[in-house]
């Protein structure tokens, strides 16, 4: 679970646990992890924005927590889980947030949610009953220019309320 040192080559093999799953990664270690996913590994869902940790749509979990993934290096982390918006579900389907989402109707262009859905779902595994301004807080981090910060509010609580087992999801 570290990088391992440059060979004559030059190469080095980084081993990151990407949802759920070993990955071994030979070349440069300094690639950010945005342009792994979507080149190397293919989970193009995790989108490029900025480039400059200002708009939220490059977000993945890392060990849990929300980060830009546009300006992490590879090799710094070796050994670290992450997790993009293809493994929220932890391969059982939708993550009750995903599910709240479509209900809300949430997604218009789409640009912004996978990052907001990165971002909620961390506040849900912290607070499954947030304050609307706890939600805002989370969700601050994320530029959308469509307008549809109200209805992923709804879908987080609704998917809150999911998780705590007080609704069905269909009918929060």
């Amino acid at each position: 679970m570290t990088t391992t040192p440059a060979t004559a080559d030059d190469t080095t093999e980084t081993i990151l646990i990407v949802n759920g799953a070993p990955v071994r990664l030979a070349g440069d270690p300094t690639r950010p992890l945005l342009a792994v996913l979507r080149e190397e590994l293919g989970l193009v869902g995790t989108r490029f924005g900025c480039g400059q940790e200002q708009c939220g749509a490059c977000m993945v979990l890392i060990d849990g927590e929300p980060v830009y993934s546009c300006s992490r290096e590879i090799g710094a982390l070796a050994g670290r889980s992450i997790v993009t918006v293809e493994g929220l579900g932890g391969g059982r389907g939708l993550h009750p947030l995903q599910q709240a989402l479509l209900d809300e109707q949430a997604g218009q262009c789409g640009y912004c949610l996978s990052g907001m859905m990165i971002s909620g779902a961390a506040l849900l595994e912290r607070n499954r009953r947030p304050s609307r301004r706890e939600i805002l807080d989370a969700l601050d981090r994320h530029l959308c220019r469509c307008g549809v910060h109200n209805r992923v509010v709804r879908a987080v609580r609704r998917a809150g309320a999911a998780m705590d087992g007080l609704v069905d999801e269909g009918t929060a």
